[in-house]
């Protein structure tokens, strides 16, 4: 058996190590001339660093990024809702890690290149259409001049080329563009003194108007660590398309942005001093796509943000993405026929993925933040008076075994 992969991000490269482990040939076309260390910070949760331990990685992992110890939910006032271990620290037998997104794509990337061989990616190559028989699937790839340049035949197609897919375009042509929620995103990193354990992660406020800070690698120094930031606010009512496209690259604008920063107070962290220490940044404005109704057609899939793009809560895009390659080259690896493993694939991982994509809508695990705000917006003195501790743990915990990296729920899997 051979695939086609559409896409060279993390869902594209993992798929690839993963159909590799099973004995599956594959062959991954990116549309970018190379494929890039593109992003800031992410999280990526236990249930997938699982998966990507089991293919030798946890070590090139641990040199490039942190292993999350604890996070902390803070109103926009800067007072506690929610304090919780994360990682080996909440009993996972794996870490979290905060980590650069480019710096995971890149130790994935290079696993790739040892392991099928660097003749295996091919970039510079932009899908145009592809055509399935009862035989396979032909994909026909262009340059950015519009020139053809490559014609790949496989038993399947996976696409994995992203929340503007042309896999998904061609199978759902009358779908449109991607969802606005009128929030805006701003990120950005720089070295900054360690916080806290050096270790932790604080998100602070609600959906309309949210900080994110928490270390994704070491600093210059033992005291120092690489500090990724966002600020997330909404700037429009979701009526309108985005104002600009949704991308990792797109620079951010300071004077856009610093106006909405003093409106937070973290006690642990000088925020503003962070970002104005912070040379450029980036934004996006968060979108994301309704739940399809399937997913596969013959041949043919679609997997991570071609899939099910969502929201940036709950450090769950590239999890989950992880996890979709997991499922399918096992399932390719148990079928008979690539057909019946498309669809075993789709029948496990759409639902589930569905359900995040709704509860990332409403604001995740970070829905704790929103509810306790919503009944005292003025701040509090004893958060158990405005909202119990069973209340708000129903909140943070649903979400978790939902998403699927409940500590109980990785250790049935």
């Amino acid at each position: 058996m051979k695939a086609i992969v559409v896409g060279g991000g993390i869902g594209g490269l993992t798929t690839a190590l993963m159909l590799r482990a099973r004995g599956i040939g594959c062959e991954l076309y990116e549309q970018s001339d190379t494929i890039r260390e593109l992003g800031v910070g992410i999280n990526t949760l236990p249930h997938a660093i699982r998966e990507l331990a089991g293919l030798g990685l946890l070590d090139r992992l641990d040199d490039v990024a942190i292993r999350t110890h604890e996070l902390f939910y803070l109103t926009r006032h800067g007072q506690q809702v929610w304090h919780e271990k994360r990682g080996l620290d909440a009993g996972h037998e794996v870490p979290q890690f905060s980590i650069h997104r480019g710096r995971l794509q890149g130790v994935i990337h290079q696993a790739v290149i040892e392991r099928l061989g660097a003749d295996a990616i091919h970039t510079g190559c932009r899908l145009g259409s592809f055509t399935q028989d009862e035989g396979g699937v032909s994909a026909h790839f262009f340059d950015r001049a519009g020139c053809h340049v490559h014609t790949a035949r496989g038993d399947i197609l996976i696409g994995a080329d992203g929340i503007h897919s042309k896999v998904r375009e061609t199978l759902f042509p009358n779908e449109g563009g991607p969802c606005w929620n009128g929030l805006m995103l701003w990120r950005g990193a720089t070295d900054w003194p360690a916080f806290l354990t050096g270790r932790s992660m604080i998100i602070a406020g609600g959906l309309n108007a949210k900080a994110v800070i928490y270390p994704i690698a070491p600093g210059s120094s033992p005291a120092s660590r690489l500090t990724n930031w966002a600020v997330l606010v909404r700037i429009g009512d979701g009526t309108s398309p985005p104002p600009r496209r949704e991308g990792w690259s797109n620079l951010g604008r300071r004077e856009e942005m610093m106006p909405y920063v003093t409106s937070f107070t973290i006690p642990q962290v000088d925020f503003a001093g962070l970002i104005g220490a912070t040379p450029e940044f980036w934004e996006y404005p968060c979108c994301d796509r309704d739940p399809l109704p399937y997913w596969s057609s013959g041949r043919v899939t679609l997997l991570g943000d071609a899939a099910h793009p969502m929201y940036p809560v709950g450090s769950n895009g590239a999890s989950q993405a992880i996890l979709d390659a997991r499922c399918l080259a096992d399932a390719l690896a148990r079928s008979e026929h690539p057909r019946q493993a498309l669809v075993a694939y789709e029948r496990q991982r759409l639902p589930m993925t569905a359900d995040i994509v709704a509860s990332n809508r409403r604001g995740g695990p970070e829905g704790v933040i929103d509810a306790v705000e919503q009944l005292a917006p003025q701040g509090f003195t004893d958060v158990d008076t405005i909202l119990n501790y069973e209340a708000r743990e129903a909140i943070v915990r649903g979400y978790a075994a939902k998403a699927g990296f409940a500590a109980r729920v990785v250790a049935r899997q």
